[in-house]
């Protein structure tokens, strides 16, 4: 491996870990952003959705258009551009003086992260070739499962030894290490060849209870939007998505199981992470801590069940592994409002050891989860590669990384109306004369989230169970998207499908 080559790993591992270590850490900082920040325009938990969502809503949306101007104009020079405003926008957030200005920094900051993931795996397809290619991808696919595993750890001790600021702060001083490897030994590459309002208008509905008609222009504009694409695509000269692709029913298949999956894996990760801070009351540590049994199980076992699907397909995998997801989701379910939260503070050594609360109620659902999730992923990747030929590989690629991102902001939107309206639903059925329709009351009283010094006494002795009920309802929902997944696998892969 050549110097050239040694440091074109270095900067496209560090980019893209900070674009996956984005999306895990900020899980973990979410309720103490909530309580931090002021808000006028949006509520707790609409805002919190909104800096979650944002982030992956933009990242997704431009990943493909993205990977072709990166081939275009150059990839050294689009991804050192990515680089240095994901740098720039990273600080700019751990600055932001309010929750809606949080919400547009997040935006920008997945419009750079954009640029990062395909850039980075253009830059290493241009930089090496033969056995190399393939270890130089293995290094990059295990600095990513590494990132994913320890994301939500890292953001929980920042978040309760320093601040919530620390997590979007730490980006700056890995993409300015990045930005100087790229610019220093990375040589420029690039091509010879030419060249999402649904959940934003949802979740902005929901949280006015559809009286606000600006809700309905956007989701109008949605709606417009998605049907024209495939339109635009099948007459275009130089399409970015060549809807031939679709023609093979495994691709289409797989795209779809993608969409459902990775919106249940929301559904499930998002709002553990607010419920057991916001509502049981962990702490941001033990929060990140409690995801890394099913992070290791995950790191560990998808090489081997890559290997198996290998040998016997990846039909049974694709099926077997989101169900054990599903059953994990059933057992979240039941987690009860009394469960006792697992106050970890790094200062307090004897607070490392959980509480039983965690041994019982979150524990066994994490592992099986964990299990289903190591079954799932490698077969599923190795799936769509054999669904097209190996000059589409990159494109395939690209398009269910898109997917993958986008399957998560649309089941964010109807997991928002669902757990708003059963909070406020389950906190009317408890608290007699309630208007669970108030702008006061969802001001005050926001769901899986604590509620503010204002609200009345009476309301917030009862909080703690809606937002059960809630996180429950959200838990069944992320169970429904995996069976649908399951099925579409079951029904759409092939069995001798590699």
């Amino acid at each position: 491996m050549t110097r050239a080559q040694r440091w074109t790993l270095v900067a496209t591992v560090l980019a893209s870990a900070t674009v996956f270590l984005d999306a895990t850490v900020v899980n973990v900082a979410l309720p103490r952003i909530g309580r931090d920040l002021p808000h006028s325009i949006v509520g707790v938990l609409e805002g919190q959705t909104y800096v979650y969502a944002g982030y992956l809503l933009s990242l997704s949306s431009l990943l493909i258009l993205a990977g072709a101007l990166t081939d275009t104009y150059g990839r050294r020079r689009m991804f050192m551009l990515g680089l240095a405003a994901f740098g720039a926008s990273s600080a700019l957030c751990g600055l932001a003086p309010s929750l809606e200005v949080l919400v547009v920094l997040r935006v920008v900051q997945g419009i750079a992260g954009a640029f990062l993931v395909p850039g980075s795996l253009a830059l290493i397809s241009a930089g090496f070739s033969g056995p190399l290619r393939g270890r130089a991808y293995g290094i990059w696919s295990g600095a990513a499962a590494g990132t994913t595993l320890l994301g939500p750890a890292v953001g929980g001790v920042l978040v309760d030894t320093i601040s919530w600021r620390a997590a979007f702060l730490i980006n700056i001083p890995i993409a300015l290490i990045a930005l100087y490897a790229t610019w220093r030994h990375v040589p420029e590459s690039r091509s010879d060849e030419p060249p999402a309002g649904f959940s934003f208008g949802t979740i902005y509905g929901q949280q006015r209870d559809w009286h606000d008609p600006v809700a309905f222009v956007i989701l109008a504009a949605g709606f417009l939007g998605t049907a024209v694409a495939p339109f635009y695509m099948a007459r275009a000269p130089h399409p970015l998505i060549p809807l031939s692709l679709f023609k093979s029913r495994a691709f289409t298949t797989i795209n779809i199981s993608t969409l459902l999956i990775y919106g249940g894996l929301l559904a499930s990760g998002y709002n553990q992470a607010l419920f057991v801070q916001g509502t049981l009351g962990y702490t941001a540590a033990a929060a990140g801590l409690m995801f890394i049994p099913s992070g290791v199980l995950l790191t560990l076992l998808s090489p081997r069940f890559g290997t198996l699907a290998g040998r016997y397909g990846a039909r049974p995998f694709l099926i077997v592994g989101p169900l054990l997801m599903t059953v994990a989701c059933i057992l979240y379910a039941r987690v009860p409002a009394t469960s006792a939260p697992w106050q970890l503070r790094p200062d307090v050594p004897s607070s490392l050891i959980p509480p039983a609360s965690y041994l019982i109620d979150f524990l066994p659902a994490g592992l099986i989860f964990g299990l289903g999730l190591a079954i799932m992923v490698a077969p599923l990747t190795a799936a769509l590669m054999a669904s097209v030929p190996v000059a589409h590989a990159g494109l395939a690629s690209s398009i269910n990384n898109a997917v993958s991102r986008i399957g998560p902001q649309l089941a964010g939107a109807v997991v928002f109306v669902a757990v708003t309206a059963v909070f406020y639903t389950s906190l009317a059925a408890r608290v007699p004369g309630l208007d669970p329709n108030s702008p006061e009351l969802r001001a005050e009283v926001p769901p899986l989230n604590r509620p503010t010094a204002s609200a009345p006494a009476n309301v917030a002795a009862h909080v703690r169970e809606a937002s059960a009920d809630a996180f429950h309802a959200a838990m069944l929902i992320a169970a429904g998207l995996f069976v649908a997944g399951a099925a579409a696998n079951a029904i759409g892969v092939s069995k001798k499908q590699q």
